[in-house]
């Protein structure tokens, strides 16, 4: 057995790496490696284009197991910025406080990933049966690029286990689906000129104007509707659409020759995310009217959906004591694991509602509840004396 840290020695390791997504994960990356690296690990690097960045994946187990068997780990090593003024202590440092866990990622989500490492760190490889994986992406906080990635690496011959558990914050519940998140950008275009001659310019930002108008009526549409699966979803049981940012202009004297909005959406399960684009595309060019309007879709996070009667839910909740069906409105990694024919859970210790916050916290009573059911989970699914 490898020398491993305390699961909260793992996590003040972890979090000390300001692994802000777009940044590069190469150090922490580095670290993840040699801390898991053992005979018996197979370790594998899933690099984005540039080479920043990397996904990790750690298999134990027989290589020779049937397609299928076996049961993967998934986290992500990115965190969101930690660059609000109300924190009131260094976000990559960990802190202990009233019970709590405290620094930018330790409820989203490296309190899992610790324990997911130590986990596999201090199982036999020979003792498995069947394979456990550990893959730990990067990106996923803005849109789940590396997950994506891998998906389009891993060649489709070679087998993974079919079960798949990502450790997202969900107060240890096991959730089957969540909604999608897609992104657009509608670009205005006009004609610049100095604002003394207007006649000789055409504004970018007016035009912007009815065409925000035309997609809040689009929004309050869809908030009309409920599609399927609507009811696992209770506060917002619809389509979101948010208008995130908009920038358009140079100067209060200059005609402005464009105008920018980055639109966010979120659709449940089941849905098309590109027939919802064609209705924001529709909306927007009608708005425009005369002004020339682009619009692009891109960085599509697909909703996740596990039938409730799947084998990996059943057993899922079988073993964490659970009898009913969950779902929640962000989204995560599983979504693109799913198009691979995985069948995914969302399952991890931590509060969403205290992710993504100054002085983001997890309950330390949470974090050491989750090992045991986590042993239990990779015992069910890849030791011998489970089998």
């Amino acid at each position: 057995m490898a020398s491993t840290l305390s699961d909260v020695d793992l996590l003040a390791r972890l979090v000390a790496f300001p692994s802000v997504s777009e940044r590069s994960t190469r150090d922490i990356a580095d670290f993840v490696c040699d801390y898991m690296e053992r005979p018996g690990v197979r370790i594998e690097r899933f690099p984005s284009e540039d080479g920043e960045r990397t996904n990790v994946l750690a298999m134990l187990g027989p290589e020779g197991a049937s397609a299928g068997e076996g049961l993967i780990l998934c986290g992500h090593l990115d965190v969101v910025p930690a660059t609000e003024p109300q924190w009131s202590s260094d976000p990559f440092t960990l802190a202990r406080r009233d019970g709590d866990l405290i620094a930018r990622g330790a409820c989203d989500m490296k309190g899992f990933n610790a324990l997911a490492m130590n986990i596999a760190a201090r199982l036999d490889p020979d003792s498995l049966t069947s394979p456990l994986a550990v893959l730990l992406t990067y990106d996923e906080e803005i849109g789940s690029l590396g997950a994506e990635r891998f998906t389009k690496l891993w060649p489709k011959d070679r087998p993974l286990p079919r079960s798949a558990l990502v450790g997202e914050p969900t107060s240890l519940r096991v959730v089957r689906m969540h909604k999608g998140h897609f992104k657009m950008r509608i670009t205005i275009h006009g004609r610049s000129s100095h604002s003394g001659y207007p006649h000789l310019g055409r504004s970018a930002i007016e035009p912007a104007g009815a065409v925000i108008r035309a997609l809040a009526g689009l929004r309050e549409e869809m908030e009309r509707e409920r599609p399927e699966h609507c009811d696992f979803f209770p506060q917002t049981p619809f389509v979101t659409l948010n208008i995130g940012t908009i920038n358009g202009g140079a100067a209060f004297n200059i005609i402005p020759d464009r105008c920018v909005m980055h639109l966010g959406l979120r659709p449940l399960p089941g849905m098309s995310a590109a027939a919802i684009a064609d209705r924001v595309r529709e909306r927007a060019i009608e708005a425009a009217g005369e002004s020339e309007c682009e619009v692009e879709f891109f960085n599509d996070n697909p909703a996740m959906l596990l039938a409730e009667d799947a084998p990996t839910h059943r057993t899922m909740c079988e073993l964490a004591g659970q009898r009913e069906s969950h779902a929640v409105n962000y989204a995560s990694d599983g979504g693109h694991l799913s198009r691979m024919g995985l069948e995914c859970v969302l399952f991890g210790p931590g509060s969403i509602e205290d992710a993504h916050k100054p002085n983001e916290r997890l309950a330390e009573r949470e974090f050491e509840a989750a090992r045991p059911l986590l042993e239990r989970i990779v015992g069910r699914y890849c030791l011998r004396a489970n089998a």
